[in-house]
């Protein structure tokens, strides 16, 4: 099983499952939907849990990408509900993450604490190119409102924003701001994995237009790309991938 989909704000499926497979792993127990797509198998894994139970500060990042890993796991496209702090970004478009701004607080970022020694993982190309690549090319044609690369801040949660906090985002080049990105971006790079988010813009950051955030509003932008982006994924593990086209499986360095 070389395929994963991880779901975030409502997007809690990808399908009927042929089976689900419980993952225990050193940090935690991870339960797998298991679809199968053409005779091709696609773990799917509900970030918050398939009834958004779990806030961005309390999900066991560790858990569930060791648990795809273990799974045999080495392609993972991710959704990301996020709100937009550049105006070229509008609701219902979707991104392609390139990078991120870290600002969490109190979450266990990596799978090397030290017991075995000392390792750091290359973070210059943290959203794997070849995916990345392969995404862009397949959308053309689709009914997707893309509207290109988006530097993704990432917040403690579960509160939202202050508008000076955007602000402030904003003006070190953060385009589109979210909770729960880092670290499972980080940890799939430690694994070696190749991972790719896309951001789903579900509202405008506060203070950036003067409008409230709705709850209704981000849950209709979800429903309008979640369909159309799981075939697309569907479609890309189709394909041949190879690891060739990118550093993931090199970014850790052990010392």
């Amino acid at each position: 099983m070389k395929y994963a989909i991880i779901g975030g704000t409502g997007n809690y499926g990808a399908g009927i499952p042929n089976r689900i497979e419980i993952i225990h792993t050193e940090y935690g127990r991870v339960e797998l939907d298991i679809i199968d797509y053409d005779g091709i198998e696609v773990a799917f894994l509900s970030r918050h849990g398939k009834s958004h139970g779990l806030p961005p500060h309390k999900i066991n990042y560790r858990a569930n990408m060791a648990a795809l890993k273990k799974a045999g796991v080495e392609y993972v496209f991710a959704t990301c509900a996020v709100g937009s702090c550049n105006k070229k970004f509008p609701v219902g478009s979707i991104v392609l993450i390139k990078d991120f701004l870290d600002f969490t607080k109190n979450r266990a970022s990596t799978f090397f604490d030290g017991e075995n020694g000392v390792s750091h993982v290359d973070m210059s190309d943290p959203y794997c190119t070849n995916l990345r690549s392969v995404f862009i090319n397949k959308i053309s044609g689709e009914k997707l409102d893309y509207k290109g690369d988006a530097v993704y801040v990432c917040t403690e949660g579960p509160r939202f924003e202050t508008a000076s906090e955007i602000r402030y985002y904003g003006s070190i080049g953060g385009d589109v701001v979210g909770m729960t990105n880092v670290p499972e971006v980080v940890l799939a790079k430690e694994l070696g994995m190749c991972y790719c988010a896309v951001g789903i813009i579900t509202n405008w950051c506060t203070g950036f237009t003067g409008e409230d955030i709705s709850l209704h509003e981000i849950a209709g932008s979800v429903d309008k790309n979640k369909s159309t982006l799981t075939d697309i994924f569907m479609d890309i593990f189709s394909m041949e991938l190879g690891k060739d086209n990118c550093s993931c499986k090199d970014a850790l360095i052990n010392l």
